[in-house]
């Protein structure tokens, strides 16, 4: 691996071409904080796939484009004489040594979970008026339900275990099938994801990693059921869903 005196030396490389991107390109001389946000998700999403699949030279990959876009940033704050660089990482080093007083400071902490504890405690500190405060608006719903959960936990609001969680679960089911009216019906159903997800987490599953596993396994199953279609001469939209289910046990045998 890479020394300290070699990794400080290729990120300096890294602002040098940022520097003459940002000079004598003329894609990159009209980018601006508002263009490259949809981007900046798009290389997130991309770095996500890559840890899912475990796909080490793709993390590789995808973090350098995810780095990329934080310098890109950093150089249009400092041409509007806002932040640079090193402005973003002094804050986020000041940020880390207040959080981590068991590191820096005199705290003693037993374990994982109250180190979570104090994290949220200190960010009440820094000026936030509410423990959700942190939880943004654009954050997509299964991901937000979960980070609410785990911020309020950070307090000491959750179920003693799984199983009292659990119990929810059936409770908002119960409620879900009573109700008749469509919006009711459609609250009752956010209950019921948001309490699957309570319970997940609680049991140490991360249900977006959960359902994105699935999702990729629905993808994978079906285009076999496509080529197995395509094998016999068939096309999936006319067959029957008796016939349908038969070639997607067969595209599980095959997996």
């Amino acid at each position: 691996m890479n020394s300290r005196k070699e990794q400080l030396e290729a990120f300096n490389r890294l602002l040098d071409i940022m520097d003459d991107l940002r000079e004598k390109c003329p894609w990159d001389q009209k980018q601006t904080l508002e263009t490259l946000r949809p981007l900046t998700l798009e290389e997130v999403y991309e770095l996500s796939d890559a840890i899912l699949k475990d796909d080490l030279l793709e993390i590789k990959k995808e973090l350098g484009d995810v780095l990329l876009h934080l310098v890109f940033y950093a150089k249009i704050g400092s041409e509007k004489n806002s932040f640079d660089i090193a402005d973003v990482i002094n804050s986020l080093n000041e940020k880390l040594i207040f959080r981590h007083p068991h590191i820096y400071g005199d705290v003693e902490v037993k374990d994982e979970e109250e180190v979570k504890q104090n994290w949220e405690k200190l960010k009440l500190k820094e000026g936030n008026k509410s423990v959700l405060s942190g939880v943004t608006k654009g954050t997509p719903s299964l991901i937000k339900a979960y980070r609410i959960q785990d911020k309020v936990k950070g307090i000491g609001f959750e179920f003693a275990n799984a199983e009292d969680a659990w119990k929810k679960v059936d409770e908002e089911l119960a409620e879900f099938h009573a109700e008749t009216d469509l919006d009711k019906k459609e609250q009752e159903l956010g209950d019921v994801f948001f309490s699957l997800i309570n319970y997940a987490r609680i049991s140490g599953i991360n249900p977006d990693t959960a359902l994105e596993r699935t999702n990729n396994k629905f993808i994978t199953r079906f285009q076999k059921m496509e080529n197995l279609a395509l094998d016999q001469n068939l096309k999936l939209a006319d067959l029957s869903l008796e016939k349908m289910d038969e070639l997607w046990e067969e595209a599980k045998k095959n997996e």
